[in-house]
């Protein structure tokens, strides 16, 4: 495996060079940048220019590469796979709204599902989807066997209105899968939030997919703003900074976060990147930059479990509402990884509105405030 990586300010783009990648020749390469990068209808023509290399990627709320975290640049990374036997297919499917979520993951699915698929990485709009019924129409059709990794675009904590890139072109409303067949290309994965519990447990007593209403009978908006005191008249971009711990019905934790993305203030109700489960338990969450750079660490532990490989390339999505709580140490997590991958690992990635990982009981799950790895590498 060979990789090339090139770190690009938006406001160069015009008179950038993507040229330097081909010179390894690369079958697929990954680009996450600022929105404006995908508005850049010049950039994006030079840079699919060329019909060797698949580019797929996503507008990001800030780009990872392997010099740490930057903001309004687009970050490409080139990947030249050295087996003639390592195999990878790239699909697309539209999701319109969040309603269609998790048809879209089927119909991703059934284009990728193969006796001899082994891994995916799914790259997601971030807003007007449903991650969670999203993953769920995916693991129909694939199974709890294929490991399945990704993650939801951003556009700079916005919310407003996010971008992916396939051969197809730039969109807001395409999901991209890239299906990974054959043992030669191996995928590893690692997911780790960090995150404390506090407060409460709360019992979520009305809700519909990941929209929640009620909290202990009470309006679930009132209770949350409650918690939150002087953060709550910033709201919703503050919620990024309280999720929510998932428990199950014996309120033990489930290892499940969730990240509210939006408030209601006439339905008192709280509007989640994934759904919650009526009958659930619930507790608030934080965080300090500390508990964060080891939970990323575990992270790359987790995906480099079986060794650490010579050459190896490692796609990093990390929650925007870590970013939020690290500020101007964001650079940390990224850096506690590169010291578990060592020097032959390639890393890029985005930070994100949701994080796709498996979980203890297989399949593919939508997570928030995690740190989510893939690490690649042939065999």
């Amino acid at each position: 495996m060979k990789t090339k990586q090139l770190t690009l300010k938006v406001k160069d783009l015009n008179s950038a060079s993507v040229g330097e990648i081909s010179t390894i020749q690369p079958q697929i390469g990954f680009i996450f940048a600022a929105v404006d990068a995908f508005q850049n209808a010049k950039f994006i023509k030079q840079l699919t220019s060329d019909s060797q290399t698949k580019w797929v990627g996503c507008s990001t709320a800030g780009e990872v590469s392997q010099k740490g975290v930057t903001d309004d640049t687009a970050i490409l990374t080139g990947i030249h796979f050295d087996n003639s036997k390592s195999k990878f297919k790239i699909a697309t499917a539209t999701i319109s709204n969040a309603d269609e979520s998790e048809k879209a993951g089927r119909l991703l699915a059934d284009q990728l599902v193969s006796s001899d698929l082994r891994s995916m990485i799914v790259i997601s709009p971030g807003v007007t989807v449903n991650g969670s019924q999203l993953t769920q129409g995916i693991t129909t059709v694939v199974g709890s066997k294929v490991t399945v990794t990704g993650g939801l675009a951003g556009d700079g904590g916005k919310f407003l209105k996010t971008y992916t890139l396939s051969p197809l072109g730039v969109s807001s409303d395409q999901v991209i899968g890239i299906g990974f067949y054959g043992d030669s290309i191996q995928l590893k994965h690692g997911c780790m939030g960090g995150w404390d519990s506090f407060g409460k447990t709360r019992k979520v007593t009305k809700s519909k997919l990941n929209v929640v209403y009620e909290l202990d009978g009470k309006p679930a908006l009132d209770i949350y703003k409650e918690y939150l005191g002087e953060y709550a008249k910033d709201l919703p971009s503050s919620g990024l900074m309280f999720p929510f711990a998932i428990l199950n019905d014996q309120q033990a934790d489930t290892g499940l976060i969730r990240t509210i993305l939006a408030v209601d203030d006439k339905m008192g109700s709280l509007t989640f990147a994934g759904d919650v489960a009526q009958g659930c338990y619930v507790r608030l969450m934080h965080a300090n930059t500390n508990g964060l750079v080891e939970g990323a660490k575990a992270a790359a532990k987790d995906a480099t479990i079986q060794g650490v490989a010579t050459q190896a390339f490692a796609m990093i999505v990390s929650c925007v509402g870590r970013k939020l709580v690290m500020g101007a140490n964001v650079d940390e997590e990224i850096e506690a990884i590169s010291d578990v991958f060592g020097s032959g690992c390639s890393m890029t990635g985005f930070y994100s509105y949701g994080e796709i990982s498996p979980f203890a009981n297989g399949g593919c799950q939508l997570h928030n405030q995690t740190m989510t790895i893939s690490y690649i590498s042939e065999s």
